[in-house]
């Protein structure tokens, strides 16, 4: 029977290691990468290194094709030493995984290091049970409730596009949702603009769907903006926003939204709708082409109808 010593130096003879600062760089380049933190959950809740995904090492070989479903990916292990996860990072290098690294010294040598860690606030009963399923599917959790709880989506119109939208991300539980329309209710918007009711008719738009909202769902923070955008103040407000979802209905407006996320580097989710047809595209900058990029001038006036 091996001792833990000969296991372990088996698993060093199969599996490299890296330091926390190669590992640092590679996380500052983007590269692509799967970071698992292979610990147990309550020592994952007190610190772990962004952006690692939590699979303790009783169920690591069972779970880990949620995080890594390509075997060729680089996958990086960690436990709080480094002992558990160069083992871990062998059993996976048995099972098929060609590209598996263990963090020398683990999360403990990390911290030593000087370098950042990230640390959750626990969720209350109440958002426990609100989030309940998405906490069910695996590309969300409750990490990835977290981080939508801390996320801002700036959303342009409060119309036929807007309404569903905010009423959705509100729903997942977006921490911060900015919503920015110039425009009243009218009784001609009711048949599909859900954020607002009879009662508000007359009423500015971002009025009614603020309390439609926070009605919804009070773990959410609505900044209402009752006023157009234009290029006098489109830099201030998009600077504090994660996300911009452009639902606006007119093309000043959203070549405005395109140049103002290019600029600032945000990811601008368009979307527009006639009767029964609609399109949706998502404009990230450096990752693909942008709104203006496609369609390099808007329409002469009154050509495509709104």
């Amino acid at each position: 029977m091996k001792t833990l010593r000969e296991m372990l130096a088996e698993a060093r003879r199969v599996v490299p290691e890296q330091g926390p600062a190669e590992l640092k760089a590679q996380l500052d380049r983007g590269e692509a990468l799967v970071l698992i933190d292979v610990r147990d959950p309550d020592e994952y809740r007190d610190g772990y290194i962004d952006p690692a995904v939590n699979i303790s090492r009783g169920f690591l070989e069972f779970r880990v094709a949620s995080a890594a479903a390509d075997p060729n990916v680089p996958i990086v292990l960690y436990c709080q030493t480094g002992l558990r996860s160069v083992l871990a990072a062998k059993a996976l290098k048995e099972l098929g995984f060609t590209n598996v690294t263990n963090l020398a010294g683990g999360y403990q040598r990390w911290v030593q290091s000087g370098l950042p860690i990230a640390k959750d606030s626990p969720l209350n009963t109440d958002q426990i049970q609100r989030y309940s399923r998405h906490f069910l599917l695996g590309p969300i959790g409750e990490k990835g409730q977290r981080k939508l709880l801390g996320s801002k989506v700036l959303l342009i119109g409060a119309g036929g596009l807007g309404s569903p939208t905010a009423y959705y991300l509100a729903a997942a539980g977006v921490g911060t949702l900015g919503i920015m329309d110039g425009d009243r209710v009218d009784i001609t918007n009711l048949q599909r603009q859900i954020l607002h009711k009879t009662s508000d008719i007359g009423r500015p738009k971002v009025e009614s769907a603020t309390e439609t909202i926070r009605a919804l769902n009070p773990d959410v923070t609505v900044v209402p903006y009752p006023v157009r955008l234009t290029v006098d103040n489109v830099e201030e407000i998009l600077k504090d926003y994660d996300l911009v979802i452009d639902g606006s209905d007119n093309f000043e407006t959203r070549y405005l939204v395109n140049d103002a996320c290019y600029l600032q580097g945000k990811t601008n989710v368009h979307g527009s709708i006639f009767q029964f047809e609609g399109m949706a595209t998502v404009f990230a900058p450096d990752r693909g082409p942008c709104y203006r990029c496609l369609y390099p001038t808007p329409p002469p006036p009154g050509l495509v109808p709104s």
